[in-house]
Parts: C-alpha cells; structure tokens; sequence
C-alpha cells in the first residue's frame, strides 16, 4: 500500500465494453490516499444508451470508491460529458461531493484547478451530436484493439493501441490536444491559480505552459493514468504497471495494459 495525500483519476467509462477496470481496481488497493478526485466520465451514459454492458468489475469499481468515502475519504466528483448527468446531483452525500469544479491546494500551498475539461471542447459545447458521432467511430477504433492485440501477442509483442496511434499521428488531433491544452490553461487564468488538472482527451500529460501548469491525468481506456501528489506537494502521473512521471514525457507504450 503507498500512501500519498491526493489521487486523480478520470475517463473510466464504465459500461464499456473498453474499460480497464480491473486495472483501476489494482491502482486504488495500491494506493491510500487522503483525498480522492474523481475527474469525469467515470460511467459512460452514452455507451450505455446505445446498448447495457455492466460486468462485475464495474460494480467492483464503484463499490471500492463509495467503502474508500465510507473510511473517511473525502471523495470529489466532478462530471463530464459522458457521465453530465451526475451534476443534476449537485451537492454533499457524506463524504462525497459532486462540484462542476474544484480549487485544490497542494500541500506546497499551489492551487490547482480542477475541472474535467469539455467545458472548452467547442466540437462537445456547440455540436453535441457531432461529438456523438465521433465517440462511435472512436469506440470503433477501440474495438479493433482485441484483435490486433491477439496477433500481436502470438509474436510475442506487447500491447499497441490503433486509437492511441491515430490519435498521437493524425495532424488534426495532433493540433487540437495543443488548442485544448493552451484554451484550458487560458481558461483557468480567471480563477486565479498556479496549476489546472483535467481529463476529457484520453491524453496524459504534465506540461508547464504560459500562466499554469497543466496535468492531464488521461484515463482507463487505452492509457491506465492517474495523477498522485505526494506529501510534499508534487504531482506525479503514474500508469499501470506503476510508473512515476515528473515532466512532460509520455509512459512507455509497453507499460500500457489492455
């Protein structure tokens, strides 16, 4: 068990059929943490219309969440787009909280904003069913992951995600993780903070940009990220295997699971 005073994680999508929720389950038995921030889209709703997908593990997941609130946890849970619904619930049951956003004070006295981050999607704001659109041809690309994963391990490869590819080779989503990252940072100024941690664009990241740093805890579909601070302030992402990242750099692809 490590102990560390925060965790962040984000993107979950449960009730998909993409979802690495056992690898959530062993991050949150591996780690204690003081306060927990559960940064959006921990249940897909979207996913879930289209067709019921629940297994065990999915309710593992949120079991292990409400026991941690039930120790004296506090848990923060902010929505996002595939889960916006949770915000109608806005308030404190217990010790859990449901905030469009947050203000987190490091233990080094840093404020960190927190906030899942389609708030500045403009393609999610203003042409949600063009977002729509995109998600099923995304979850497409997800779905071929099993079976180029099947082959691949038959030589002996390890694990290679088409949709992570594409999204990292694609110059249009090259630029607009860019646009998003520099639109977040531009965005937090208002509340006057040192640091801004999101979600939303399965795309982990520490990066110090003009004004704040920004965090991308990415997520539990093709990365298996989160974000911990450790006690003396620093923000850390770590994935599955654990493996701690202090700068910009991405984890290795061999240490993503599937």
């Amino acid at each position: 068990m490590r102990r560390v005073r925060t965790a962040w994680i984000s993107d979950v999508h449960l009730g998909t059929r993409t979802s690495n929720a056992e690898a959530l389950l062993q991050f949150l038995r591996d780690y204690e943490c003081e306060k927990l921030y559960v940064v959006g889209d921990l249940i897909d709703i979207w996913s879930l219309r289209r067709g019921r997908y629940w297994p065990q593990t999915h309710n593992d997941v949120i079991q292990k969440i409400l026991r941690k609130a039930r120790k004296g946890v506090p848990v923060v849970y902010i929505p996002g787009n595939h889960d916006e619904f949770v915000s109608t619930f806005g308030g404190s049951y217990g010790n859990i909280s449901i905030q469009k956003h947050a203000i987190h004070i490091t233990a080094d006295g840093r404020r960190v904003l927190i906030i899942h981050g389609h708030e500045l999607d403009t393609v999610v704001q203003n042409a949600k069913w063009l977002a729509f659109v995109g998600d099923v041809g995304y979850q497409f690309l997800l779905s071929l992951n099993p079976a180029i994963n099947f082959f691949r391990r038959r030589f002996g490869l390890g694990y290679w995600s088409l949709s992570a590819y594409a999204k990292k080779r694609v110059k249009d989503a090259v630029n607009f993780i860019g646009e998003f990252e520099k639109a977040i940072v531009r965005y937090a100024d208002q509340f006057k903070v040192d640091a801004v941690l999101c979600g939303h664009i399965h795309s982990c990241a520490i990066h110090q940009l003009t004004g704040a740093t920004y965090y991308n805890c990415g997520d539990w579909v093709e990365s298996c990220t989160a974000m911990i601070e450790q006690p003396d302030g620093a923000i850390e992402l770590v994935t599955y295997p654990a493996f701690p990242v202090r700068s910009s750099e991405k984890p290795p692809a061999d240490l993503v699971l599937a």
